[in-house]
């Protein structure tokens, strides 16, 4: 860095609160690291190892040389590790590594712990190619030999090289484990006297558990491992005792199959101790390690559930069971430990033993429900509000777990305390007793009687909602979960919600229109409204008529709105009203479909003003192309009047392609208006082809949009009929180059799903495009595409990779060209043995919905009469 300012003094500017020197500092550094990198390497190592240098210099000089090959994101990462790897010299790299490790040594803990991170970054790049194989020798050999800062900082590294998520890291560090574990198991043991060593040891030890997996499988090092966590349970440190409970927390989750010895001889009993630790940190990661047990016993019976035979089994030993009269009474006294003035997300020790209980539930089922329910008994009334709390806490947290029968009982009795208890002095109780309910309704809503719960119920739901925002997002969630759950089979003239309904609707108006209602209490309570219309039974749509025209007046009323806006907080708040008043909308014109007729032209006029007047990045044009899409499909091909109007926004949707969202939302609207209009919408198929095609075309969109427009163009075939014809040529291109995607023998989970989505929309492009064909009288223009439709079909056939909506469309598919084509034109296609077979073991899975089915039934019946009608011309002959 000749000419320029002084190293330290650069370094020393870096780290400044003026922005304008620090932002002058980056500068020089990029600019030195570019002019000759590997200088600038030596440069900053040497100011790292400086001992004369203060701390914060040394550390800002770590920083600098660890970024120098290291970064969050993953292609300048790629490009870092390249110029390490191709631009700089073995000299310069050899002498970087070896001051690097010299200066682990240094009695500067600023200096040491960014030394750690200056080798864990070279570790990254190297270790995977073997280019620094004597690393962890001398890491083993600093934390066995070496001072403590040495062997505090070799320990920091170690952990720092464990923690990486880089995938090739990870892969290589196992063949390292063995001297890893050496290392750190010496510094984690209780004969080791420096605290922080000790301290880094057990870091370092839970962020490689991973990767010591062979060890693991021989009981002697498995025993000395256990015995050095455990005993560091009981360090005097309570940071330390924080670090061996993590590792308890990991090794139970990446070897429960190797811990029934040590539960039994000491794990449950260390871990219900540390769950009374004083410390809260403590307390919590003891209280996880029960979690832990729960959510691999729960994943263990799911999985052995789909085994086909026991030697394919996981161990499972029913720790969480055996243990839950130990550790069940623990997490209900935890419950009581809460802090009044605690955030919404703030975690501490009772909503660490809340979520525990949750998991206990899942776990062990009926067992859980005996201690609970004493606790909730001897609790409900208790003078603390502490208690009341936790047990209106209690009973909504085992909702999810033991079967609905065994809680029908305790909810049917439980139902009038607790709806009492929403009028409780504390607004903490009167909180978790809204989120109480709200279990109750989501989980067990059956043992909810409607003549004898329902009214006081949804009162006091309301009544939450309306005077706390603190319980508003229990109380919606409710409400939701209720209007769901009673909503009867949508077509009754009647359900458990119409003597209610009215009067929910007033209250949810009152709340969304209350100038001084928080911006997500309204939200919440939109959607409420939104569930309400969506089930509510034909006696209430004269209500749901009328809700249309106050919901389009508050819409209109959100238009002049957008010229008040100052501030982003503004916008946002403006664009959450108008998606909710959208959202509710859309419900509205679903539930009175072509009732909603009258309105078509309101609802289009103020939408189009709001499309007109959105400026930037918005959500608020998806809220409204969704209303819009559902007014097209309730006023069918009376759509059309509106369709010059709103056909500029929705190319421009159609075009805009730096936002994918709404771009995929004008994709499916497209599919939407030109199924709704029919033939008429053929003024437009021109445009929507253009801007379809070139969306395919594009690099910008993502893969995942493809299947939805080859989707769009079996729409827009279905639509139009034999007009079609024009676009059928370039739109066969397109589905045969689609055809020859695959995924390879070692193709991403990713990829596979890809395939099939865009098969399934081949299948239904091609399924349009037989039928627009057919119905137009143009079938000859489709021969010369049959053969590429029949070795898709036969692509489909081989391939495992296969769902059931793909099977579905290529039955349609099969049937729409026997029907296409009833004189026996195809015959010998048909005949084919894997066509026959196909259809027979779609027609014959039991695991595929009755419409499936059918639609395979269907398909056999066209081949027949393909098949029989070309015998029959055959006789004739």
């Amino acid at each position: 860095m000749e000419g320029s300012p002084d190293i330290n003094t650069v370094l020393t500017n870096s780290l400044s609160p003026d922005g304008a020197l620090r932002n002058a500092a980056e500068q020089q550094l990029i600019q030195a690291a570019e002019q000759n990198f590997s200088q600038y390497l030596l440069t900053l190592v040497q100011a790292l190892a400086n001992e004369n240098a203060e701390g914060h210099i040394r550390a800002a000089a770590g920083i600098a040389l660890k970024n120098a090959f290291s970064a969050r994101e993953f292609a300048r990462q790629q490009s870092l590790q390249a110029k390490w790897l191709n631009q700089t010299d073995q000299e310069t790299k050899t002498r970087v590594k070896q001051l690097a490790l010299e200066t682990l040594s240094s009695t500067n803990a600023q200096a040491g712990q960014a030394c750690a991170q200056v080798v864990a970054a070279i570790a990254a790049i190297e270790l995977p190619r073997d280019q620094w194989p004597d690393l962890m020798a001398s890491l083993v050999r600093n934390v066995s030999e070496g001072s403590p800062h040495q062997k505090q900082a070799s320990l920091t590294t170690i952990g720092f090289i464990c923690e990486s998520q880089d995938q090739d890291l990870r892969n290589s560090l196992i063949a390292h484990s063995n001297a890893i574990l050496t290392a750190v198991v010496q510094g984690a043991r209780k004969e080791e006297t420096n605290l922080e060593v000790r301290l880094a040891a057990i870091t370092a030890l839970g962020d490689s558990l991973e990767f010591v997996g062979n060890n693991f499988k021989h009981e002697g090092e498995r025993n000395y491992i256990m015995q050095v966590v455990c005993e560091a349970t009981q360090a005097e440190d309570s940071r330390i005792q924080q670090g061996a409970y993590g590792c308890l927390n990991r090794i139970m989750a990446l070897y429960y199959e190797n811990m029934r010895f040590y539960m039994e001889k000491a794990l449950f009993g260390l871990t219900i101790l540390g769950m009374k630790s004083d410390d809260e940190d403590v307390a919590k990661l003891a209280v996880e390690f029960w979690s832990t047990v729960c959510e691999e016993e729960i994943a263990i019976e799911d999985d052995n559930a789909q085994v086909e035979s026991s030697e394919q089994m996981r161990p499972f030993y029913n720790f969480s069971r055996v243990a839950t009269n130990e550790v069940v009474p623990v997490l209900l006294a935890l419950l009581t430990k809460q802090d009044e003035d605690a955030s919404d997300d703030e975690y501490n020790i009772s909503r660490a033993a809340y979520q525990c209980l949750q998991l206990y539930a899942q776990s062990v089922g009926a067992a859980i429900v005996p201690p609970v329910i004493a606790f909730v008994e001897a609790n409900l009334r208790h003078d603390d509000w502490h208690y009341r709390d936790a047990a209106v806490s209690a009973f909504g947290a085992i909702m999810d777990g033991p079967e609905e029968k065994t809680l029908e009982g305790i909810v049917k009795s439980g139902m009038g305390p607790l709806i009492a208890m929403m009028d409780d002095p504390s607004i903490h109780v009167r909180d978790s007793t809204a989120y109480a309910l709200g279990r109750i309704t989501e989980t067990c809503a059956d043992a909810i009687d409607p003549t004898q719960h329902l009214d006081a119920l949804i009162r006091s739901l309301f009544n939450g909602l309306m005077n706390s925002p603190k319980m508003a997002a229990s109380c919606c969630w409710a409400l939701m979960n209720i209007a769901e759950r009673f909503s009867g089979d949508g077509e009754s003239a009647q359900n458990p919600l119409t003597p209610h309904f009215n009067q929910s609707v007033t209250n949810l108006l009152a709340v969304t229109g209350r100038m001084d209602c928080e911006a997500s209490v309204r939200t919440a309570a939109y959607e409420v409204l939104n569930t309400f219309v969506r089930n509510a039974a034909s006696e209430s749509l004269q209500a749901v008529a009328s809700l249309s025209t106050v919901t389009i007046e508050r819409l209109e009323g959100t238009i002049p709105m957008q010229a008040q806006v100052v501030s982003i907080e503004d916008k946002i708040i403006l664009e959450d009203m108008q998606t909710s008043l959208c959202t509710v909308l859309q419900a509205i014109i679903e539930r009175l479909d072509k009732e909603i007729a009258p309105q078509g032209d309101r609802i289009m006029q103020c939408l189009l003003q709001i499309l007109s007047s959105v400026n930037g990045k918005s959500s608020v044009p998806e809220g409204a192309f969704t209303t819009i899409s559902s007014l097209a499909n309730a006023m069918e091909e009376d759509f059309v009047k509106y369709m010059d109007a709103f056909s500029p926004f929705l190319y421009n949707a159609l075009g805009n392609q730096e936002e994918p969202g709404l771009c995929s939302m004008a994709i499916g609207l497209v599919s939407d208006i030109t199924r709704s209009m029919g033939e008429r919408s053929q003024p437009w198929c021109d445009n929507f082809m253009n801007y379809l095609l070139n969306n395919l075309r594009s690099t910008a969109l993502a893969n995942q949009f493809k299947p939805a427009i080859l989707q769009c163009f079996g729409d827009i075939a279905g639509a139009i009929g034999g007009h079609f014809e024009t676009y059928l040529s370039v739109v066969a291109q397109v589905l045969q180059q689609a055809a020859t995607v695959t995924a390879g023998a070692e193709g991403s989970y990713e990829m596979f799903d890809y395939v099939i989505t865009l098969r399934e929309g081949i299948m239904d492009a091609w399924g349009g495009i037989i039928g627009a064909m057919k119905s137009g009288n143009k079938t000859a223009v489709l021969e010369p595409y049959v053969q590429s439709i029949f070795e898709m079909l036969n692509v489909i056939a081989n391939d495992a990779n296969r769902s059931e909506a793909l099977m579905r469309s290529a039955m349609g598919v099969i049937g729409d060209l026997a029907d296409a084509y009833p004189n026996g034109q195809l015959v010998e296609a048909f005949r084919a043995d894997w066509l026959t077979a196909m259809i027979k073991e779609t027609r014959q899975n039991r695991e595929f919905q009755p419409r499936t089915i059918e639609t395979a039934r269907w398909a056999r019946e066209q081949v027949k009469r393909q098949i029989g009608g070309a015998q029959g011309m055959m006789s004739q002959t």
